[in-house]
Protein backbone atom coordinates (compact mmCIF):
# COMPACT_ATOMS: atom_id res chain seq x y z
CA UNK A 1 0.00 0.00 0.00
CA UNK A 2 2.56 2.37 1.08
CA UNK A 3 4.77 1.41 -2.35
CA UNK A 4 1.57 2.05 -4.61
CA UNK A 5 1.03 5.45 -2.52
CA UNK A 6 4.43 5.95 -3.07
CA UNK A 7 4.34 5.32 -6.86
CA UNK A 8 1.14 7.76 -7.13
CA UNK A 9 3.23 10.58 -5.49
CA UNK A 10 6.31 10.69 -7.35
CA UNK A 11 3.82 10.82 -10.61
CA UNK A 12 1.72 13.21 -9.55
CA UNK A 13 5.12 15.32 -8.19
CA UNK A 14 6.53 14.67 -12.25
CA UNK A 15 3.09 16.26 -13.84
CA UNK A 16 3.02 19.14 -11.64
CA UNK A 17 7.00 20.05 -12.15
CA UNK A 18 6.46 19.17 -15.93
CA UNK A 19 3.26 21.52 -16.05
CA UNK A 20 5.61 23.90 -13.77
CA UNK A 21 8.01 24.03 -16.40
CA UNK A 22 6.09 24.53 -19.45
CA UNK A 23 4.27 27.49 -17.60
CA UNK A 24 8.08 28.74 -17.04
CA UNK A 25 9.03 28.37 -20.84
CA UNK A 26 5.65 30.39 -21.57
CA UNK A 27 6.34 33.26 -19.50
CA UNK A 28 10.37 33.09 -20.82
CA UNK A 29 9.03 33.36 -24.21
CA UNK A 30 6.59 36.28 -23.98
CA UNK A 31 9.34 38.18 -21.91
CA UNK A 32 11.72 37.21 -25.29
CA UNK A 33 9.04 38.29 -27.69
CA UNK A 34 8.07 41.73 -25.69
CA UNK A 35 12.07 42.34 -25.37
CA UNK A 36 12.12 41.82 -28.96
CA UNK A 37 9.69 44.32 -29.05
CA UNK A 38 11.60 47.18 -26.86
CA UNK A 39 15.10 46.33 -28.53
CA UNK A 40 13.49 47.49 -32.37
CA UNK A 41 15.61 50.91 -33.15
CA UNK A 42 13.96 53.59 -34.50
CA UNK A 43 14.85 54.94 -38.19
CA UNK A 44 16.15 58.05 -36.71
CA UNK A 45 18.05 56.74 -33.90
CA UNK A 46 21.45 56.99 -35.34
CA UNK A 47 21.49 59.97 -38.29
CA UNK A 48 22.56 59.11 -41.70
CA UNK A 49 25.55 60.56 -43.77
CA UNK A 50 24.74 60.52 -47.23
CA UNK A 51 26.11 61.63 -50.46
CA UNK A 52 23.81 62.60 -53.21
CA UNK A 53 24.60 63.17 -57.00
CA UNK A 54 22.54 65.61 -59.13
CA UNK A 55 22.76 64.86 -63.00
CA UNK A 56 21.06 66.15 -65.66
CA UNK A 57 19.75 69.74 -67.20
CA UNK A 58 18.91 73.48 -66.31
CA UNK A 59 16.27 72.48 -63.45
CA UNK A 60 19.20 71.05 -61.87
CA UNK A 61 22.00 74.04 -62.79
CA UNK A 62 18.95 75.90 -61.40
CA UNK A 63 18.46 78.41 -64.42
CA UNK A 64 15.81 80.78 -63.09
CA UNK A 65 16.99 80.55 -59.26
CA UNK A 66 17.71 84.27 -58.32
CA UNK A 67 20.51 82.85 -55.87
CA UNK A 68 22.17 80.78 -58.13
CA UNK A 69 22.87 77.87 -55.73
CA UNK A 70 21.83 75.36 -58.00
CA UNK A 71 17.43 75.36 -58.15
CA UNK A 72 15.99 72.95 -56.42
CA UNK A 73 19.35 71.62 -54.41
CA UNK A 74 20.18 73.96 -51.65
CA UNK A 75 16.36 73.70 -50.72
CA UNK A 76 16.85 69.99 -50.82
CA UNK A 77 19.88 69.72 -48.83
CA UNK A 78 18.26 71.99 -45.98
CA UNK A 79 15.66 70.32 -45.83
CA UNK A 80 16.97 66.87 -45.44
CA UNK A 81 19.62 68.11 -42.77
CA UNK A 82 16.59 69.46 -40.35
CA UNK A 83 15.52 65.95 -40.85
CA UNK A 84 16.25 63.68 -37.79
CA UNK A 85 17.08 60.13 -39.57
CA UNK A 86 19.76 62.49 -41.51
CA UNK A 87 23.15 64.46 -39.91
CA UNK A 88 24.93 65.67 -43.08
CA UNK A 89 24.03 65.57 -47.00
CA UNK A 90 26.40 65.93 -49.11
CA UNK A 91 25.26 67.08 -52.66
CA UNK A 92 27.47 67.16 -55.89
CA UNK A 93 25.40 69.08 -58.73
CA UNK A 94 26.20 68.17 -62.16
CA UNK A 95 23.56 69.91 -64.24
CA UNK A 96 23.86 71.72 -67.30
CA UNK A 97 21.29 73.79 -69.26
CA UNK A 98 20.24 72.85 -72.20
CA UNK A 99 21.03 69.10 -71.97
CA UNK A 100 18.87 65.85 -73.67
CA UNK A 101 19.30 63.13 -72.83
CA UNK A 102 22.37 62.34 -75.28
CA UNK A 103 23.96 64.72 -73.62
CA UNK A 104 23.51 63.12 -70.30
CA UNK A 105 24.58 60.04 -71.14
CA UNK A 106 27.88 61.28 -72.04
CA UNK A 107 28.38 63.45 -68.90
CA UNK A 108 27.59 60.19 -66.86
CA UNK A 109 30.46 58.60 -68.70
CA UNK A 110 33.09 61.27 -67.47
CA UNK A 111 35.61 60.67 -65.22
CA UNK A 112 35.10 63.28 -62.88
CA UNK A 113 30.98 62.11 -62.62
CA UNK A 114 31.98 58.29 -62.61
CA UNK A 115 33.86 59.07 -59.20
CA UNK A 116 31.16 60.68 -57.69
CA UNK A 117 28.59 58.48 -58.41
CA UNK A 118 30.50 55.33 -57.24
CA UNK A 119 30.12 56.92 -53.63
CA UNK A 120 26.86 58.05 -53.98
CA UNK A 121 24.12 56.93 -51.87
CA UNK A 122 20.94 58.41 -54.29
CA UNK A 123 21.64 59.84 -57.62
CA UNK A 124 19.02 62.17 -58.78
CA UNK A 125 17.80 63.19 -62.40
CA UNK A 126 16.46 65.85 -64.47
CA UNK A 127 15.84 65.12 -68.00
CA UNK A 128 13.78 64.77 -71.03
CA UNK A 129 12.71 68.50 -71.09
CA UNK A 130 14.89 69.54 -73.69
CA UNK A 131 14.14 66.33 -75.56
CA UNK A 132 10.49 67.62 -76.12
CA UNK A 133 11.59 71.29 -76.53
CA UNK A 134 14.03 70.21 -79.45
CA UNK A 135 10.73 69.14 -81.60
CA UNK A 136 9.33 72.06 -80.55
CA UNK A 137 11.47 74.47 -81.86
CA UNK A 138 12.22 72.25 -85.00
CA UNK A 139 8.39 71.66 -85.89
CA UNK A 140 7.42 75.49 -84.30
CA UNK A 141 5.44 75.88 -87.40
CA UNK A 142 3.59 72.31 -88.09
CA UNK A 143 3.88 70.69 -84.71
CA UNK A 144 2.63 67.34 -85.55
CA UNK A 145 2.34 64.17 -83.06
CA UNK A 146 4.34 62.15 -85.54
CA UNK A 147 7.67 64.23 -84.65
CA UNK A 148 6.83 63.67 -80.77
CA UNK A 149 6.87 60.13 -81.35
CA UNK A 150 10.06 59.43 -83.40
CA UNK A 151 12.18 61.44 -80.36
CA UNK A 152 10.11 59.53 -78.07
CA UNK A 153 11.64 56.83 -78.89
CA UNK A 154 15.37 58.35 -78.99
CA UNK A 155 14.63 59.12 -75.20
CA UNK A 156 13.51 56.01 -74.27
CA UNK A 157 16.43 54.29 -75.10
CA UNK A 158 18.89 56.75 -73.52
CA UNK A 159 17.23 56.36 -70.74
CA UNK A 160 17.69 52.81 -70.48
CA UNK A 161 21.14 53.67 -71.11
CA UNK A 162 21.43 56.18 -68.43
CA UNK A 163 19.80 54.43 -66.20
CA UNK A 164 22.46 50.88 -67.04
CA UNK A 165 25.38 53.52 -67.03
CA UNK A 166 24.91 54.65 -63.48
CA UNK A 167 23.91 51.00 -61.81
CA UNK A 168 27.43 49.97 -63.55
CA UNK A 169 29.42 52.14 -61.87
CA UNK A 170 27.26 51.93 -58.37
CA UNK A 171 25.08 49.02 -58.40
CA UNK A 172 23.56 50.02 -54.90
CA UNK A 173 22.65 53.76 -55.63
CA UNK A 174 19.48 54.43 -55.55
CA UNK A 175 18.28 56.45 -58.71
CA UNK A 176 15.15 59.61 -58.41
CA UNK A 177 14.04 60.50 -61.56
CA UNK A 178 12.24 63.92 -61.35
CA UNK A 179 9.25 63.87 -64.22
CA UNK A 180 8.37 66.64 -66.59
CA UNK A 181 5.98 69.42 -65.58
CA UNK A 182 4.41 71.27 -68.75
CA UNK A 183 5.54 75.02 -68.61
CA UNK A 184 3.08 76.43 -71.26
CA UNK A 185 0.20 75.47 -69.47
CA UNK A 186 -0.60 78.61 -67.73
CA UNK A 187 0.68 81.49 -70.54
CA UNK A 188 -0.74 78.72 -73.74
CA UNK A 189 -3.27 76.79 -72.49
CA UNK A 190 -4.82 76.61 -75.92
CA UNK A 191 -1.99 74.36 -76.70
CA UNK A 192 -3.75 71.12 -75.21
CA UNK A 193 -1.37 68.90 -77.03
CA UNK A 194 1.56 69.73 -74.93
CA UNK A 195 0.15 68.13 -72.07
CA UNK A 196 -0.61 65.34 -73.46
CA UNK A 197 2.78 64.30 -74.57
CA UNK A 198 4.21 65.17 -71.58
CA UNK A 199 1.96 63.03 -69.64
CA UNK A 200 2.97 60.25 -72.11
CA UNK A 201 6.63 60.50 -71.76
CA UNK A 202 6.44 60.51 -67.79
CA UNK A 203 4.14 57.20 -68.54
CA UNK A 204 6.75 56.16 -70.40
CA UNK A 205 9.64 56.61 -67.75
CA UNK A 206 8.25 55.25 -64.91
CA UNK A 207 7.17 52.10 -67.01
CA UNK A 208 11.23 51.80 -67.35
CA UNK A 209 12.09 52.62 -63.68
CA UNK A 210 9.88 49.38 -63.08
CA UNK A 211 12.13 47.17 -64.32
CA UNK A 212 15.38 48.83 -62.61
CA UNK A 213 15.46 48.21 -58.26
CA UNK A 214 16.08 51.15 -55.96
CA UNK A 215 14.15 53.82 -58.68
CA UNK A 216 11.82 56.17 -58.02
CA UNK A 217 9.67 58.86 -59.78
CA UNK A 218 8.82 61.95 -58.54
CA UNK A 219 5.73 63.43 -60.11
CA UNK A 220 6.12 67.22 -60.33
CA UNK A 221 3.59 68.03 -62.84
CA UNK A 222 0.77 69.29 -60.37
CA UNK A 223 2.47 71.30 -58.90
CA UNK A 224 2.51 74.08 -61.49
CA UNK A 225 -0.81 72.67 -63.14
CA UNK A 226 -2.83 73.32 -59.58
CA UNK A 227 -2.15 76.93 -58.58
CA UNK A 228 -2.86 80.49 -59.21
CA UNK A 229 0.64 81.41 -58.68
CA UNK A 230 3.12 81.88 -61.13
CA UNK A 231 5.80 79.14 -60.46
CA UNK A 232 8.07 80.13 -63.80
CA UNK A 233 11.17 82.35 -64.06
CA UNK A 234 10.78 85.15 -66.37
CA UNK A 235 11.42 83.41 -69.62
CA UNK A 236 8.22 81.48 -69.03
CA UNK A 237 10.01 77.98 -68.84
CA UNK A 238 12.48 77.37 -66.32
CA UNK A 239 10.92 77.67 -62.32
CA UNK A 240 11.55 80.68 -60.05
CA UNK A 241 12.68 80.09 -56.38
CA UNK A 242 8.90 79.11 -55.44
CA UNK A 243 8.72 76.67 -58.30
CA UNK A 244 12.38 75.13 -57.47
CA UNK A 245 11.51 75.03 -53.71
CA UNK A 246 8.05 73.17 -54.12
CA UNK A 247 10.22 70.71 -56.28
CA UNK A 248 12.51 70.01 -53.54
CA UNK A 249 9.74 69.38 -51.08
CA UNK A 250 8.25 66.87 -53.65
CA UNK A 251 11.75 65.09 -53.95
CA UNK A 252 12.60 65.43 -50.04
CA UNK A 253 8.88 63.45 -49.33
CA UNK A 254 10.36 60.77 -51.75
CA UNK A 255 13.20 60.51 -50.14
CA UNK A 256 11.99 60.52 -46.42
CA UNK A 257 9.34 58.35 -47.21
CA UNK A 258 10.71 55.54 -49.20
CA UNK A 259 14.40 56.29 -50.40
CA UNK A 260 16.28 56.32 -47.33
CA UNK A 261 15.06 53.71 -45.47
CA UNK A 262 16.75 51.66 -47.90
CA UNK A 263 20.30 53.50 -47.53
CA UNK A 264 22.27 51.70 -45.52
CA UNK A 265 23.87 53.59 -42.04
CA UNK A 266 27.45 54.85 -42.68
CA UNK A 267 29.71 57.28 -40.54
CA UNK A 268 30.43 59.61 -42.93
CA UNK A 269 29.11 61.11 -46.49
CA UNK A 270 31.79 60.83 -49.03
CA UNK A 271 33.61 64.20 -49.65
CA UNK A 272 32.78 67.97 -49.35
CA UNK A 273 30.21 68.49 -51.97
CA UNK A 274 32.16 71.79 -52.39
CA UNK A 275 34.36 70.76 -55.47
CA UNK A 276 34.03 73.46 -58.50
CA UNK A 277 31.69 71.59 -61.47
CA UNK A 278 32.93 71.92 -64.88
CA UNK A 279 29.75 72.27 -67.00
Amino acid sequence: MIKKFTFIFLIMLLLASCSSSNNSDIIHSEKESKLALKEEIPFDFFPRNITVAAVGDSLTQGVGDSTERGGYVPYLEMSLEKDKSVQDAVFYNFGVRGNRSDQLLKKLGTEEVKDVVKSADAVIITIGGNDVMKVVRENFSNLKLRAFVKEKKKYEQNLIDVLDAIKEVNPNSKIILIGLYNPFLKWFSEITEINDILEDWNGTSQTILKKYPGTYFVEIDDIFENTDDNLLYTDYFHPNDKGYELIADRVHQILTEEVLKEIPYKRKAEGNGEKIIER
